[in-house]
């Protein structure tokens, strides 16, 4: 019996330190044995296939993210000129003056396979040159097609094909609470995809474009990720993100998108024609506050009050007066200045547009023949 016991004892003592030398230098066997001989529960693992989770959007980003870029331009910095330059012997020690250049990131969209992107009019209106980024290292230069300031929106394209180019949705199918994510290369750390709700519809009087009926997100939106794109959950197109509210210049769950209603108008007339023409009739709006309907004796809030008249414009052409009240446009009913530029800029130029006003508290329709909107110059944006 005692002999049977020695026996025990010296097999122990030799399987302990069999284990212990294992679990010095193969820590993961000793870890594997010990989880397969201690562990009461048998631990189960998903499948490599498995479907995604229950409210993961993975599938929506997979299918939009190939088809958003960044976008990296360079401008040439202004530089005052250095007098001493101009004598060879100051050059010849000094060397000549080096031009500094500043650099920029923003993000786009590419909208066609055949290489047109779309982005902000913001990120490359000052750049000298141009260069995309797809998220799987390729990278191109690039060349601008057509800017349009008034909505903030330009397409530039690449000497590239059989581009992964994404869906546009209908954005006039989104309702408020709706899920979007927000893809884009925020602070230049490369693609990130964000996820929040559609906070609200057609807002405007924002004072960032002329021409205002912004998506509004809290998904977040920050510096670096203008030009991106706002999706739904299947992965279509529903806005271009342009502008985030902002006291510190990071996200604070306020961001504006485009929606893709005008991103659609605005690229294909930049595509095709090079530019984009709106309506124009030549008049200064001043929205209807409480003072003024008190003052004109009005009961009404919505419409807009004609302060001015540009001389031989069309309105004046027209017969429209200061003092008259704007209330429809081609029997569209006008509720303030913004809806009123909205309206006259999808008229088209050279045709001619009804027209109603309310002049001393009767209503008259005049034929307007609308003009082409001039330019605005790039001091009236800054």
């Amino acid at each position: 019996m005692r002999r049977l016991w020695l026996l025990f004892a010296q097999t122990v003592t030799v399987g302990l330190a069999i284990w212990f030398i294992v679990a010095s230098l193969k820590p993961e066997w000793a870890g594997s044995a010990q989880r397969s001989t201690l562990s009461p529960v048998p631990m189960l693992e998903a499948p490599s296939n498995a479907a995604p989770a229950q409210g993961s959007y993975r599938e929506a980003a997979k299918r939009a993210m190939p088809a958003v870029v960044n976008i990296f331009t360079t401008k040439g910095a202004q530089q005052p000129k250095n007098p001493f330059m101009e004598d060879p012997l100051f050059r010849k020690f000094f060397g000549e003056q080096q031009e500094e250049k500043q650099f920029s990131l923003g993000s786009g969209v590419v909208v066609s396979p055949q290489g047109y992107v779309l982005t902000n009019n913001h990120v490359i209106e000052t750049a000298d040159e141009i260069e995309v980024a797809f998220a799987d290292g390729r990278k191109a230069p690039a060349k601008v097609v057509g800017t349009d300031p008034e909505t903030d929106l330009a397409v530039i394209k690449i000497n590239m094909e059989n581009l992964p180019a994404i869906t546009l949705g209908h954005v006039e199918q989104a309702r408020v609470g709706d899920v979007v994510l927000a893809i884009g290369n925020p602070f230049g750390v490369g693609q990130t995809v964000t996820m929040g709700i559609i906070s609200a519809l057609g807002r405007n009087h924002l004072g960032i474009n002329t021409f205002e009926n912004f998506i509004q997100t809290d998904a977040a939106i920050n510096p670096g990720n203008s030009g991106g794109a706002l999706i739904d959950t299947n992965g279509n197109l529903l806005g271009i993100n342009t502008a985030i509210y902002s006291r510190s210049g990071g996200s604070l769950g306020i961001g504006f998108a485009i929606p893709v209603t005008t991103v659609k108008r605005v690229m294909e007339s930049i595509i095709s024609t090079g530019q984009v023409v709106y309506g124009w009739i030549g008049v200064e709006p001043q929205d209807i506050t409480p003072e003024l309907a008190e003052s004109f004796g009005l009961n009404r809030k919505s419409g807009a009050i004609i302060a001015g008249v540009l001389r031989n414009g069309p309105a004046d052409k027209a017969g429209i007066r200061p003092g008259d009240i704007l209330v429809a446009v081609e029997g569209k009913p006008v509720s303030d200045t913004t809806d009123m530029l909205n309206l006259i800029a999808q008229l088209t130029p050279g045709n001619k547009a009804k027209m109603t006003v309310l002049r001393k508290s009767m209503e008259t329709t005049l034929d307007v023949v609308v003009g082409k909107r001039p330019k605005p110059r790039r001091e009236d944006r800054e």
